[in-house]
């Protein structure tokens, strides 16, 4: 296995797995999205490759505002990751944040973070395995004021 950073010249690969990761997005939406992402100095997207393809994918930004739990600015965050079910279980996931790891270490940051949503046991797990701690837990409002 490999991961390297993706470039416009992978924008397509990585378009489809997060279409897998995030599938009630349109194709064209996510692939602008990654597009402008992947110019962005605040944002870097690895992929993992096996087996002649693609088969995962992590995208980590830098936030400075405030994140959960965190002690220092920025922080690396792990914004989206996604890894085909067949691989999963071999530690793709764990190189490909590790990955993340460095890049946000080489622009200072001396955290990273990441988020899922409450119910989402499985991510929980694989977070915690892979060495995060829970910071807290949130439940968010939103209301229409028009």
């Amino acid at each position: 296995m490999r991961i390297e950073k993706a470039s416009q010249s992978t924008l397509d690969e990585v378009t489809k797995l997060a279409l897998k990761l995030w599938p009630d997005n349109s194709r064209e939406i996510l692939r602008t999205e990654f597009a402008d992402m992947l110019e962005s100095r605040k944002d870097i997207v690895f992929l993992a490759v096996m087996d002649g393809g693609y088969i995962g994918f992590v995208h980590m930004s830098l936030r400075y505002d405030y994140v959960e739990g965190s002690n220092s600015s920025p922080v690396g965050y792990v914004e989206g990751i996604y890894v085909e079910e067949n691989y999963r279980n071999h530690g793709v996931s764990r190189k490909l944040v590790e990955a993340g790891e460095q890049w946000a270490k080489s622009l200072g940051c001396t955290e990273i973070a990441s988020d899922t949503q409450w119910d989402n046991y499985g991510s929980q797990e694989f977070h915690k395995k892979i060495g995060f701690k829970e910071a807290g837990r949130i439940v968010a409002f939103i209301k229409n004021i028009d």
